[in-house]
């Protein structure tokens, strides 16, 4: 089967890593609770543009109030809960500033629970043939002691059962002890998937590549059966092993708040590409839904 055929099979999106408290300027210097993280942001744009199956995510929360909230906003956005509860743990939580469009944030996830999401990888969901499992380098980066490896040893045997393994690298350096160590399991991340998302700029900067191609070519060699390079406002090129092709995504003229637009070009492009279309055509229809959420405010924008 080609990938397009094994993608039209699908039948349950199984995301897995953190979703946090989220604490956005409103007005006049009040703050509005919500929820997001980059895996969880895909998920809901999944459920939002999916024409059929199931959306899951999956992590791990506390026993607290904040966690029970944060179950009922997951079940009521109409994904599946996978969550284990950790004792004595909570969520992460993070604030937003915003300038220009562009976001900082502070976090406070020492404690959260998600950092233990895969200490005991049987208590994660049992996947297999008709399902596509999507993570990303915050996940890895996260996880506790024994945990990146029993993840990467957990998406490995889903794959041999048939399932389709989705990596977004999504680098942010700060979460990890060295640049050596980011490098590292990212790497290891990338060899037990089939589809590879990467963003060249931050992969130019933390692996050397000296354009999109070598960003491609780098993944390809690792064995990513489909690798998409994303570039900001430039080309999306698209490598398989027929070859090449390029997607120029649409010019965004009103720029209100970049966060989640990686998610949602994830997001797009995978529902699309379920759903039936070609690999370019989704490539075009992931530009098309992160360009919509640009536009606006927040992480998860009302579609």
């Amino acid at each position: 089967m080609t990938m397009t055929e094994r993608m039209t099979a699908v039948r349950r999106c199984i995301a897995i890593g953190e979703c946090m408290v989220e604490l956005a300027p409103a007005q006049d210097g009040l703050y509005r609770l919500g929820y997001a993280g980059d895996t969880f942001n895909t998920a809901w744009y999944l459920q939002a543009s999916l024409a059929a199956g199931e959306v899951c995510y999956a992590s791990a929360i506390g026993t607290d109030a904040a966690s029970a909230k944060l179950r009922s906003f997951v079940a009521d956005s109409g994904i599946t809960p996978a969550l284990q509860e950790v004792p004595e743990t909570s969520v992460g939580l993070y604030l937003i500033e915003t300038k220009d469009g562009e976001r900082s944030f502070s976090y406070w996830r020492s404690a959260s629970a998600a950092r233990q999401l895969a200490a005991d990888p049987d208590r994660l969901p049992v996947a297999g043939q008709g399902d596509l499992l999507f993570f990303s380098g915050i996940t890895m980066a996260i996880l506790l002691g024994q945990g990146r490896q029993n993840l990467l040893e957990y998406l490995s045997a889903a794959r041999d059962r048939g399932a389709i393994v989705v990596f977004d690298p999504n680098l942010r350096p700060r979460l990890w002890q060295s640049g050596d160590d980011m490098r590292h399991w990212i790497t290891e991340a990338a060899r037990v998937s089939d589809v590879v998302l990467p963003s060249h700029e931050d992969e130019a900067e933390h692996f050397g590549d000296a354009d999109p191609a070598a960003t491609g070519a780098r993944y390809q060699a690792l064995g990513c059966a489909v690798v998409i390079v994303k570039d900001g406002p430039g080309a999306v090129r698209i490598l398989t092993p027929e070859g090449v092709e390029e997607v120029s995504p649409q010019k965004v003229t009103q720029l209100v708040d970049t966060t989640a637009a990686g998610d949602a070009f994830n997001a797009g492009m995978l529902a699309a590409w379920i759903g039936g279309a070609d690999l370019a055509a989704s490539v075009a229809a992931g530009c098309a839904l992160s360009a919509r959420v640009i536009q606006a405010p927040g992480a998860l924008v009302q579609l």
